[in-house]
């Protein structure tokens, strides 16, 4: 088990967050909601009718990773992909509400991933709708994606790759936000897609899920001895510095120089798992650059993912919300 981050050391840590700039790279998405009720069954097939009540929106994928860094008082700027339609405005917009520089590279030949979840007024998904292209970008627009991340790297405290296998995030532009890191001497961390293992070289952690690292390691992670053998294996092969497993209701797995271990989750109750992993990048970003160890920026991840799983789709946490948890935790 690693050691727990005492409260007036999380306090100073989360005091050095404040308008840390942070660059996340990656997949943005729309989450569309249309929310109604459900009481009876269609005529024309085994499905619910929904009586529409209202429509919401969130901003999803790294835009959700942008979130979460911009709710904490760090400063977020966003290069992703965005098609000519609609919802790329709606999308920036929101961003910029939510605190987020928008720095999109825009792809007449996409459009702007979107998913349309069709919930009941008790937040059941009843069903959702894409709209995505997952091709990888190349040529023209690659080269504006790689220049954006050398430009924006310039002043930036820590970069996020938040890899959702939409086409963003390529070899060259994974190479260009790696280059930037280590000439800048600024962590790089990766929220990853197997698929994309052989891209990360040089990063400084990578975040997968334990059912990514299953598939990495091509074994079954159920115990620490699981997660301490995946973890290994999902090190070597990604030739990143640490991997920090996130093992769901078994909390999570740590693996860097000159540390190992485990740390319990820190749920109390789960409404959705919906952007988890957004929040756990985010925060150990921020942490790192804060002048968080491996260890601390884990604890305060792993916290504040266990308050993001308590709320509704994709969530962020406040910094007040952040210390009083932990200060809860301390008191157990």
């Amino acid at each position: 088990m690693l050691p727990p981050i005492a409260p007036e050391r999380a306090r100073t840590l989360a005091g050095g967050m404040t308008r840390t700039h942070v660059l996340v790279v990656g997949d943005a998405m729309l989450d569309r909601f249309i929310a109604g009720r459900v009481t009876r069954i269609s005529p024309e097939a085994p499905v619910p009718v929904v009586m529409f009540d209202h429509e919401s929106h969130r901003i999803g994928g790294a835009a959700n990773v942008a979130h979460n860094v911009a709710a904490l008082g760090g400063r977020a700027t966003l290069i992703a992909l965005a098609g000519h339609d609609d919802a790329s405005a709606t999308l920036a917009q929101a961003c910029r509400e939510a605190g987020i520089s928008p720095a999109f590279v825009s792809d007449v030949d996409r459009p702007t991933t979107t998913k349309v979840r069709i919930v009941t007024e008790r937040n059941q998904q009843v069903a959702r709708v894409d709209y995505e292209s997952d091709a990888e970008i190349s040529g023209e627009v690659e080269q504006r994606v790689v220049s954006a991340v050398q430009q924006h790297a310039g002043d930036a405290a820590a970069i996020v790759i938040s890899d959702y296998l939409k086409g963003c995030i390529t070899a060259r532009v994974t190479r260009a936000a790696v280059d930037a890191g280590r000439d800048r001497s600024i962590p790089v961390l990766v929220d990853p897609k197997i698929p994309h293992i052989d891209y990360y070289a040089g990063a400084a952690v990578i975040t997968p899920n334990h059912h990514e690292a299953e598939i990495a390691a091509n074994m079954r992670v159920r115990t620490d001895e699981d997660a301490r053998a995946a973890a290994r294996v999902m090190r070597e092969r990604s030739a990143c510095d640490a991997v920090l497993m996130t093992r769901g209701d078994q909390g999570m797995w740590l693996l860097g120089d000159g540390v190992e271990g485990s740390l319990p989750t820190s749920a109390r109750e789960v409404a959705d798992v919906t952007g988890a992993g957004d929040t756990v990048v985010a925060v150990l970003a921020l942490a790192l650059a804060a002048g968080a160890t491996l260890v601390e920026a884990a604890r305060l991840a792993n916290e504040a993912a266990g308050l993001a799983v308590a709320k509704f789709g994709p969530a962020v946490v406040a910094p007040a919300e952040l210390l009083r948890s932990l200060e809860a935790s301390a008191n157990v």
